[in-house]
């Protein structure tokens, strides 16, 4: 009956990481629309909505096949150190929300299951392979986001050197499929981890004998994940909207637009990425193209600090809840 219960908590604490995640992201993948006046908020959420609820269920399973099963060993794994995860990696993430800081859940996760696990299990537990792939993609891809950011709006630049001021309708409008993009990418990327992680609880719950993801997982998650992004994160719109420079259509167009190739490209090759990560420097990559000296540095260094902070201090949250709830 205990092991039950606590499945159950686990299962329930994963999907209110998802809303929470979502209700935060979602004003990272909104922010630049709405900050250019390309849509209103509402409109904007709404289509995020949408197409995260969809992204699980179009792209596969790859990144959850890369949390739930190459990352720590199931066998050695207990589901209270995947509850203490979860609760280290959720307090940063509340934190970082309530301060407008737009630091990575990716991060945050990785960091809250690396502590659980660490102090659970010992460092044997970790499967080091898998573990370093996930580190270098999450490291890697705000880089490639700032490079691609920079290339695609001296793409857009060219192409439209004789242009009219009409143009702005085109990139304006254009930024339905570009968000909409960029939320399925989210719905393939970031979703997904919740849906490897309950299912890699369900193992160690005795409830799977292998990783086979059940239907009503990714039904779950993807429900969670669209009720989220229905609410927004209006302190991060606020941060990445208006903090970096002021956000004209083309700047939105060219972030989102290289943001969504990024993000999708990592979720087909199983690569767990973080969707604020890669916006952010992809706005600032967009910014940079255009000057230099157009970009508010300063805002950009507290973010870097907040991505480099993430993962040891949510292991840190995860190995003290860990401890308290071997306690109990």
């Amino acid at each position: 009956m205990f092991a039950s219960n606590l499945l159950t908590f686990v299962v329930v604490l994963a999907l209110s990481f998802v809303f929470l995640n979502a209700m935060r992201d979602s004003g990272v993948i909104v922010a630049t629309m709405i900050s250019s006046r390309a849509f209103s908020p509402r409109t904007a959420l709404g289509m995020t909505a949408v197409a995260e609820f969809i992204g699980p269920l179009l792209f596969g399973a790859t990144v959850a096949r890369t949390i739930g099963g190459d990352i720590v060993d199931s066998h050695v794994l207990t589901l209270q150190a995947i509850m203490a995860g979860l609760l280290g990696a959720l307090v940063w993430n509340l934190i970082t929300w309530f301060f407008g800081i737009p630091s990575s859940s990716s991060h945050a996760l990785i960091g809250g299951l690396t502590g659980a696990v660490l102090i659970s299990a010992g460092v044997d537990a970790l499967k080091l392979k898998g573990f370093y792939k996930v580190l270098i993609a999450l490291f890697a891809s705000p880089i490639i986001g700032f490079v691609f950011g920079f290339i695609v709006l001296r793409v857009v630049h060219f192409f439209a050197r004789d242009a009219t001021p009409r143009v702005n309708w085109f990139f304006k409008r254009g930024q339905f499929l570009t968000t909409t993009a960029l939320a399925l990418s989210y719905g393939a990327n970031d979703g997904q981890k919740l849906i490897g992680v309950i299912t890699l609880s369900l193992i160690v719950g005795g409830h799977l004998d292998k990783f086979d993801i059940p239907l009503w997982v990714t039904l779950c998650s993807a429900s969670a994940m669209a009720f989220g992004a229905l609410l927004g994160g209006w302190r991060l719109i606020r941060t990445l909207g208006g903090k970096f420079y002021k956000i004209r259509p083309v700047h939105s167009f060219a972030a989102q637009l290289t943001s969504a190739s990024v993000i999708l490209t990592a979720s087909l090759t199983g690569l767990p990425v973080s969707t604020t990560q890669v916006v952010s420097s992809a706005i600032i990559g967009v910014g940079s193209s255009e000057r230099l000296g157009k970009v508010r540095w300063g805002v950009a260094g507290d973010i870097l600090t907040a991505w480099i902070v993430t993962i040891p201090i949510s292991a840190l949250f995860a190995a003290a809840f860990y401890w308290l709830l071997a306690r109990m």
